[in-house]
């Protein structure tokens, strides 16, 4: 996981710089999940040939859907957000990711809550801990805690900005955060979506394959809606045909097999417990690297964030071990009454 991270960490700052550049959002994602669906598409073959689930049009539908959701929307709102913001400040909001789940899943009857119990009362602390956390990452930026002065001579030569240049820069900030939170949004909402699909469809490489494969069409047809003329698909500089390729093998492909096994392994809630290491490195590539600048606002918010997370897994994980407590001692409890049963059989015999 740590290994996958630094890979998704480097994949966000090369998108952001490949944005900064002018690249097309639709065009990124539509590349990105081409080269994603082609590097999946043999693997699903071989490993799921003879095993394979016949798709229905309900679960096609339901692939659909999260196509949409998962690979399309989520993408177009987090690379808005991103062009708008930082990779650092974009990465936290992808923490959230499992609290507005857990909200979202609430009401629908797929999560339980028991206020009474430890790990309920960490499921509440945790939820609203990370809501506060995202209110002060989208309203509050704060003071400059980086200072710039190994960048050069040219920094300290640039003038000061207006009102006027602050003010716009600040609605860019704004509407870069409500983007992210609108892909916060359709990310949790994938996860319930993908929970239906690995019940009715288990073949899980080959439907990940065919919801690239879908996301493709979707965002190419976006495009083509929203854009005139072809110059927007010529990838300019060996950066933005890297940024494709790398975010295709890595961010989607390779990434999702590393996150699938890992899950395997040890189980969801060790894999997600690994998400905020993403931001981490991001920070630490882009001030190193890039000389971006961090913020008072994006270190509290992004601490909040990563507590809530953690306290809402906690919760989760507290919850899970009762229950298997529960259902162990109800099964030792079963096998004692059997064993009595037998007993007054043979001494009625």
């Amino acid at each position: 996981m740590v290994a996958a991270n630094v890979g998704f960490a480097t994949v966000n700052v090369l998108i952001k710089k490949a944005l900064d550049e002018g690249i097309n959002h639709l065009v990124l994602i539509t590349y990105r999940q081409c080269i994603a669906a082609a590097f999946l598409s043999p693997i699903a073959y071989v490993r799921e040939r003879k095993t394979r689930t016949k798709i229905t049009a309900t679960i096609f539908c339901q692939i659909f859907l999260s196509a949409m959701l998962g690979a399309t929307l989520t993408q177009y709102f987090f690379f808005i957000g991103m062009q708008y913001t930082t990779a650092t400040f974009s990465c936290a909001f992808l923490n959230m990711a499992p609290v507005v789940t857990f909200v979202i899943a609430l009401p629908m009857g797929l999560e339980t809550l028991n206020v009474k119990s430890m790990g309920g009362k960490a499921k509440v602390l945790g939820t609203i801990t990370s809501t506060v956390g995202a209110m002060v990452l989208t309203f509050y930026k704060g003071v400059l805690l980086t200072h710039t002065s190994h960048q050069g001579p040219m920094v300290h030569a640039t003038p000061p900005e207006s009102m006027a240049e602050h003010h716009h820069r600040m609605e860019k900030w704004t509407l870069g955060a409500f983007a992210l939170l609108g892909g916060c949004f359709c990310w949790s909402t994938w996860f319930l979506v993908q929970s239906k699909i690995s019940k009715n469809y288990p073949s899980v490489y080959s439907g990940t394959s065919i919801m690239f494969f879908l996301s493709v069409l979707q965002s190419a047809l976006l495009s083509f809606a929203t854009q005139r003329g072809t110059s927007l698909w010529v990838l300019k500089g060996k950066l933005e045909i890297g940024t494709v390729v790398y975010s295709g093998l890595v961010g989607s492909g390779l990434g999702f097999l590393i996150m699938s096994w890992c899950v395997k392994q040890r189980g969801p809630v060790f894999t997600a417990a690994f998400s905020p290491l993403i931001q981490i490195f991001v920070a630490v590539i882009e001030f190193c690297f890039l000389n971006e600048q961090l913020h008072l606002g994006s270190v509290l918010g992004s601490m909040l964030v990563i507590a809530g997370l953690y306290f809402l897994l906690w919760g989760k994980s507290k919850e899970l071990q009762n229950c298997e407590a529960e259902q162990g001692s109800e099964s030792k409890q079963g096998q004692e009454n059997n064993k009595e049963d037998e007993g007054l059989r043979v001494e009625q015999v």
